[in-house]
This record gives structure tokens, sequence and C-alpha cells, in this order.
């Protein structure tokens, strides 16, 4: 499992969080984490009707009706809590799962902003509208990142469905397609056996709770100043040749131009340093020093190297990065499935290794299914 990420460590104040265990509840089979739609057991979701909060914030030490509704409303998307109608430790530690999945600020406190999320994902309707959103009334919620909209569902498309599609590969679950953006019945299948796996409720939906579980056990992207982290290290200085064009060393490692800017020849350096290293699906994103390095992986190492990047992104996170089009000394191909660069007419791809089984390789190849990008400036 990947360390968790960094914007989840507030949850912490309230006691340690074990990623592996739900929360401690007096539970009923409906609200049991362990419940399975598939064995005939109550999902937290089908409990019956569930009641708008009224209040305009809660937070602990409240009491009554309302924060019995909170807790119920909790409950409803996937984060079983005990209903006491008194708002503890334990339905905070839920509030704040429930805000780290939404992106909120993790502060357990129950505002404006935290009960609105929460009572769209309690009562949003099983369907996808127009372009993949999901309706909430007449409105629909355009995707934008993992966990804003929940439950994410069977018939959704968008950069979320994306990113769940990414998360459920990297965790290995077995049979997760290839990333598309479309939550067809591959992607239905690969969510219910992540359920299974991780017991719970088997019913194919990612609520609040299967998503917090999957967040929770993909962890964070590597981030400026991580151990290995290129940006910062001494990189060993590339062998130059004269002109404006890379060479392929005899070794399958780059020679990098005398003309280029100083970036490029850092990305150089970057990437001969993990040039040779396996490929692994999800390598070079949890950590900057990996064992091995998928394509997007590879990629983000070696533009961190040069300055041209914070943390790594996925083949998709590319899609709208830099500049459109070719670069003079970088060029990106991007698509959901895969992606690759040329820098100063040298291919760094993980696909068809070229000499000495190095990412760097004289051939192209067809650029027709990609996006095309570069980096500002390159």
């Amino acid at each position: 499992m990947l360390h968790l990420r960094r914007t989840f460590l507030p949850l912490l104040a309230l006691g340690a969080l074990a990623v592996t265990a739900a929360p401690a509840t007096a539970q009923t089979a409906a609200s049991s984490p362990s419940a399975t739609v598939e064995s005939g057991a109550v999902s937290p979701s089908a409990q019956g009707p569930l009641h708008r909060v009224t209040a305009k914030s809660l937070k602990v030490g409240a009491t009554g009706t309302n924060v019995r509704r909170l807790q119920a409303l909790l409950t409803g998307v996937g984060l079983p809590t005990e209903i006491t109608g008194e708002y503890g430790s334990e339905t905070a530690r839920s509030v704040q799962r429930f805000q780290f999945v939404s992106g909120l600020q993790t502060s357990g406190l129950s505002g404006p902003m935290t009960l609105r999320a929460l009572h769209a994902a309690a009562s949003a309707a099983h369907s996808a509208g127009s372009r993949g959103g999901l309706r909430f009334g007449q409105s629909v919620v355009t995707p934008k990142r993992l966990g804003s909209r929940i439950p994410v569902v069977r018939g959704m498309s968008g950069q979320d469905v994306l990113r769940l599609q990414d998360y459920l590969r990297r965790v290995r679950v077995k049979g997760a397609p290839r990333p598309d953006g479309e939550f067809g019945s591959r992607t239905l299948a690969a969510v219910r056996r992540f359920e299974r796996t991780t017991k719970r409720p088997v019913d194919g939906r990612m609520d609040a709770g299967d998503l917090f579980r999957l967040l929770t056990e993909v962890g964070g992207d590597a981030a400026p100043g991580d151990l290995g982290d290129p940006g910062d290290a001494e990189l060993p200085a590339p062998q130059l040749a004269p002109g404006d064009k890379a060479k392929l060393g005899s070794n399958g490692l780059a020679i990098a131009p005398e003309d280029a800017p100083e970036e490029v020849k850092q990305v150089i350096a970057a990437g001969n340093k993990i040039a040779k290293k396996p490929y692994k699906w999800g390598g070079g994103h949890g950590r900057w020093e990996d064992s091995g390095y998928d394509c997007s992986g590879s990629v983000s190492y070696a533009l961190r190297g040069g300055g041209l990047l914070k943390s790594p992104l996925p083949s998709y996170g590319f899609f709208k990065w830099g500049d459109s089009g070719k670069g003079t000394w970088i060029t990106i191909y991007t698509n959901s499935g895969h992606m690759y660069m040329v820098v100063a007419g040298l291919r760094f791809d993980t696909s068809g290794r070229g000499a000495k089984g190095s990412r760097w390789q004289k051939a192209m190849r067809d650029p027709s299914s990609f996006r095309v990008r570069h980096p500002a400036g390159f």
C-alpha cells in the first residue's frame, strides 16, 4: 500500500486511523461494511428515506434530531456511523472521511458546504445524465475529479471515471479496464471485485465509503521534496553531442545536444537515470524513487528532472497540460491508455524498447491516435 495522501493528515488529530478498518458502529447487518448486496444483505444506502439536516452547521458536542439525521446520511453514503444523536469523535471521523473524498477541508465540522455535498450524495439519482453527468434534480454535475460526483455509477463518463479506472488498476484489481472514461460493464465488474475484496457492500456503485477505501489504498502522488525527487537531486551530467539533436549512445542512454537549453539537458539526464528500469504499472506515481515506472510515470520523472513538472500525472492528465502541438525541443504524445515523448529527436517510451532495453530509441511511431502537447517554451 502506498503512503497516505497529504491532504488526509488532519484526520489523525481525532485519533489513529487505520486504513483497513471500518468505523466502529453499533452494527446491524444493514450497516456493516462487510455486508454485501449479492448475499441478500441491505446496503447502507438502501435503509429507507433519509431526512435533510435543517441546521446550518453541526460540530462535536452537538446533540439532537439533526445529529441523528447527519449520522443517517453518513451511513446512507457508505460511511456507517452509529445513530446516537450525539456528535462525538466517531461522527467527526465519518464527516472527515466524506470531506476527504469530496475534496473539502477535512475539519470534521459539518458546515454548509459539507451538508450540501452530503445531501446531494445521499439523494443522487443513480442514472447518468448528458455528457456523463449525474443528475441532481434539474441540474447536471460536470465531473472534474474523482469525488466530485458521489456515487460513481454505471453509465457515467468523464474525468472522474478515468481516475477511478486508473486507481482500480493501480491497486491491482483483476480485470480493471484500461482507462477510457466510460463506466461500462468491465468497470462495473472491477468495482464489484474491489468491493468484494475489501469487504465492502457489493453493489457496483462507488459510494463515499468505497471511494475512501480506494483513495487511501492508492495513496498520494509523489510531491516536490520527496525522497528521490529528480528536481532536487544532483543528476549525473549527460554526455553532450554537437548541434541541436540528441544522439543514442552505444549503452542505450541519450547524449544531449550542446545547443539545448539546460532544462532539456536535465530532462535527458533524468530520463537516463530510469531508462533501463523495468515497466511497472503505477510505478513512479506514489514515489519518485521506485523499482519500476509506467509510461506516464517515466515521462513525469524526466520532466520533473528538468523542473517542468511538480508531481507525476497519469497519461490523461497531460491532455491539457502545457501547450498544444509539437514543441521545439520536447513533444508529448498522450491518450487515455499510453503516452511517450520525443526529446531533441529521440523517443522516450516504455513501449518497443530500444537498444540495451532502454526507453530511449531512435525509431518513431504513428502518432495519429495521440494528443500532441509540449511544455510551454520548449
